[in-house]
């Protein structure tokens, strides 16, 4: 029994490795995402005028179709993970079972396994082996790629990709060109080294044949000066080269341009940015309260649409119409699905309409006919384009003047275009204008850019200045129509100044936002949820080379070796070690500096923290103050700031000061409140420091008190600030609140408070003057009485005679020094006075 027992485990090892040294291939679900990589016949880029087309009759064209057969025969699995959150007890599960000792013996994870390829895959390369010696391009280009990439499960070897890329770059091919300057850009797998100026070299051959990647990268290039002299003009120039396919491309579609969805996003939005959730500046401040900003916007999408769902099935109009939305505009991590968004919006539009006479229902229930108008609109935009159904403008006119009767504004833009283009009814410019004016004044987006095509038309100064507002109303909403309008004025000069900058800034929008055509974030982002990390990091990379900020953060954050500063033992560290590929800081460092150069905040500090730590290069203490002021000045980063202190507490990089490390950490609190617990305990810790340095008479600038700033008032100022009435002195106005009820009113309906406190305030100040004026007349008297008696007695004595003693004198005495209107202090009459004594 024991003998079989150890059997069973041996066989199940030797399953277990297996399935562990299996590679996983990546593919769609409706698509083998390989093939669009390995297919001869379909070039991935937009290439323009490329003279150097492939053609199917090369030498060993043959083999590379039986080849192309071979490749077809392997199944790869097609599976995605969930984006779906487990929960608190599905995640505590989750970690349990990790946790958990597994039972398997096994060696070391070996960095470099062999890597065997077998069955179809190797037949299919000997063929392409075969058809490159003779020169066939398509099998060099296919070789490169499966080098590269690893399709079909077929191990990477950079090096060997680089030989294929340079042999077919030296027939002048631009897409290997391309890969070329991609290589040595970024020195992948240490097939060559890293060479800047050569990169720039193959890119501007490649951008020179038409590539549009690489034209992309020789723009981004000359903007951030990467390997070349900054160039607005030249960086404008490839850009609006890469926009003007863009455009083309986007008009190609049906009315209303192609259908775009964004799939460019952040890695580090996943957990909160670069610094966790409220300590990036990506998920605090201003940033935290951002649409779109949190850690699982889009992981729990599931959860929504079945909620949703749930509700439109009792009859929730408005889950309806939402979950309609949802599946017609799709987002990253949902597909589009018109078919399905139709059927919803059918739901809210039969709520209204009766299906047998399209009139509408006696009571519908609140707000029912505004959705309803809504939904009509997104089902006529579908019949109109064609969208999940054959393109019809005669049932696309029903559905728009069923929303127009609610003034429905994608209805009023449909009904436009409809009349713009002749689109099943004759052509009406002047009724098209109307419509985009009742629907431009909703703020819809499409119909300020038909306006503004309209004016820019008519070519007048004054119709250049209404058109260039409905482009600029457009852009608020990021319309790759409008920002390309704009960019064309601005280039050239019409009805706007020439500026380059700005130009070149509206170009690179247009560009980046045509994902489908110029970039691979769909297959990047695929490959992440996949888990083909290593498939996912060289699509990013090729995204970030051509100057996507986001990108360049996703490379950076996937080599950050830095992600978790709190080391964990070995026994709790379930976490394979990262791939070599992976395993790459310096090449971090480059991308932290790329995304922190297009204003990157979170970049630009973990820059301070490479230099800091010397982390892919040298420590340069110099550099990471300086990323940390520019992170803080400008952009006020709490976690820059709070280095900063930290850099002044401890003399690192900078004069060790204990009063500007308190500054500093006072202002990380109050940029970012979240920032309590450690910049508490860190002032705790300098108080000590500081109170130490003190007592010891150290050498440091302790901590002192910051002096309060006084004003010295002239005797003008003092009285005015005396007498003027000053609300916030008084200790009634904390509870104004609380006595608010009861106000009198005037006649007039306004309250009387704030008058009678102005009444007041004057019959105080009246009353103060009274006094004083009184108490200056009674001193005034008092001195005119005590001068007359001296004038008296003094002519008394000369004359020899005894004064008369008259009503308010006292009797006679010795003659009193003349000190004036008051007695001296210290004489005899002087405590009587101070008592308030008038004369005996």
């Amino acid at each position: 029994m024991r003998r079989w027992l150890v059997s069973a485990l041996l066989l199940l090892q030797v399953v277990a490795l297996a399935s562990a040294a299996e590679q996983q291939v990546l593919e769609t679900d409706t698509e083998d995402t390989t093939t669009a990589n390995l297919n001869p016949t379909a070039e991935t880029d937009v290439v323009q005028g490329d003279p150097h087309t492939w053609t199917p009759y090369q030498n060993g064209w043959e083999l590379v179709h039986e080849a192309m057969t071979e490749f077809r025969k392997i199944k790869t699995p097609t599976y995605r993970k969930t984006r779906k959150q487990l929960g608190l007890f599905g995640a505590l599960l989750q970690y349990a079972a990790k946790a958990l000792p597994s039972l398997r013996a096994s060696a070391p994870p070996q960095e470099h396994a062999p890597s065997v390829i077998s069955g179809p895959l190797l037949q299919g390369v000997k063929l392409l082996q075969q058809s490159a010696d003779q020169n066939n391009t398509d099998a060099i280009y296919l070789l490169a790629q499966l080098n590269f990439f690893g399709n079909y499960s077929h191990p990477r070897n950079f090096k060997t990709a680089f030989d294929h890329y340079y042999r077919l770059a030296s027939y002048g091919n631009s897409s290997a060109q391309y890969m070329v300057g991609l290589m040595y850009a970024t020195g992948l797998g240490d097939a060559v080294e890293r060479d800047q100026a050569k990169a720039l070299l193959y890119h501007t051959f490649a951008a020179n044949a038409g590539h549009t990647r690489s034209e992309m990268t020789v723009a981004a290039r000359h903007m951030s000066g990467i390997g070349v002299p900054k160039s607005c003009e030249m960086a404008s120039k490839y850009y609006k080269r890469v926009a003007d396919k863009a455009m083309a491309w986007f008009r190609s579609g049906p009315p209303g341009g192609m259908a775009i969805i964004q799939e460019a996003h952040r890695l580090s939005d996943e957990v909160g940015g670069v610094y966790g959730q409220g300590a990036s500046v990506a998920s605090s401040g201003i940033n935290a309260l951002k649409a779109g900003g949190s850690a699982h916007d889009y992981a729990a999408i599931d959860d929504v649409i079945e909620y949703l769902d749930l509700m439109a099935q009792k009859g929730d109009f408005k889950a309806s119409f939402n979950l309609g939305r949802l599946y017609y505009e799709g987002q990253r991590g949902l597909d589009r699905n018109v078919e399905l968004a139709r059927r919803y919006f059918a739901a809210v539009t039969n709520m209204y309409w009766r299906a047998k006479d399209g009139r509408a229902v006696d009571q519908p229930k609140p707000q029912l006919e505004k959705y309803a108008s809504k939904a009509a609109g997104y089902i006529g935009r579908m019949w109109l384009r064609g969208e999940g159904v054959r393109q019809d403008f005669k049932i696309a006119r029903g559905w728009f003047e069923r929303g127009l009767q609610h003034g429905d504004a994608q209805s009023q833009w449909g009904l436009g275009m409809m009349n713009l283009h002749g689109l099943g009814i004759p052509k009406n410019v002047s009724k098209a204008t109307e419509y985009f004016k009742a629907s431009a004044d909703q703020d819809f987006s499409l119909s300020h850019v038909a306006l503004g095509t309209l004016h820019l038309d008519q070519g007048t100064p004054d119709d250049l200045k209404i058109a260039n507002s409905y482009f600029e109303a457009a852009v608020r909403w990021a319309n790759i129509e409008a920002q390309y309008y704009l960019a064309e004025m601005i280039h050239h000069g019409v009805g706007r100044d020439k500026t380059c900058a700005m130009a070149m800034s509206f170009y690179k929008n247009v560009a980046e936002k045509a994902e489908p055509l110029v970039s691979s974030w769909a297959e990047a982002n695929q490959a992440y949820e996949d888990g083909d990390y290593e498939l996912a990091f060289l699509d990013y990379l090729i995204a970030a080379e051509q100057g996507y900020d986001k990108a360049q953060e996703n490379v950076a954050f996937m080599l950050d070796p830095t992600q978790s500063r709190l080391p964990l033992p070995s026994w709790l560290n379930r976490q394979p070690p990262k791939p070599k590929l992976l395993q790459n800081p310096a090449l971090a460092l480059i991308y932290w500096t790329r995304s922190a150069i297009q204003s990157n905040i979170d970049s630009m500090v973990k820059m301070g923290d490479y230099y800091l730590y010397g982390i892919g290069t040298e420590a340069a203490l110099d550099k990471a103050a300086q990323c940390y002021t520019g992170a803080s000045e400008y952009f006020q980063s709490a976690q820059a700031l709070y280095n900063l202190g930290w850099m002044h507490e401890n003399g690192v990089g900078l004069n060790q000061d204990f009063h500007l490390a308190k500054r500093y950490y006072d202002q990380a609190l109050e940029t970012n409140e979240e920032a309590y617990l450690p910049v508490t305990l860190s002032l705790l810790k300098l108080r000590v420091r500081s109170a130490w340095n003190t007592f010891t008479h150290g050498r440091v600038n302790s901590i002192r008190d910051e002096p309060s700033p006084k004003k010295d008032w002239s005797l003008s100022e003092w009285i005015t600030n005396f007498l003027q009435e000053d609300d916030n002195m008084y200790y009634e106005d904390a509870y104004e609140d609380l006595y608010d009820d009861g106000t009198i009113a005037g006649s007039d309906g306004e309250p009387l408070g704030e008058n009678f406190d102005d009444i007041d305030g004057v019959i105080e100040s009246v009353i103060i003057l009274g006094l004083v004026a009184a108490i200056l007349l009674l001193m005034y008297y008092r001195a005119r009485r005590q001068q007359a008696h001296r004038q008296a007695e003094e002519e008394a004595a000369r004359r020899g005679e005894q004064p008369p003693v008259g009503v308010g004198l006292a009797p006679q005495r010795p003659p009193a020094p003349q000190g004036g209107l008051f007695p001296p202090p210290g004489g005899p009459d002087f405590g009587m006075w101070a008592g308030g004594a008038v004369g005996h």
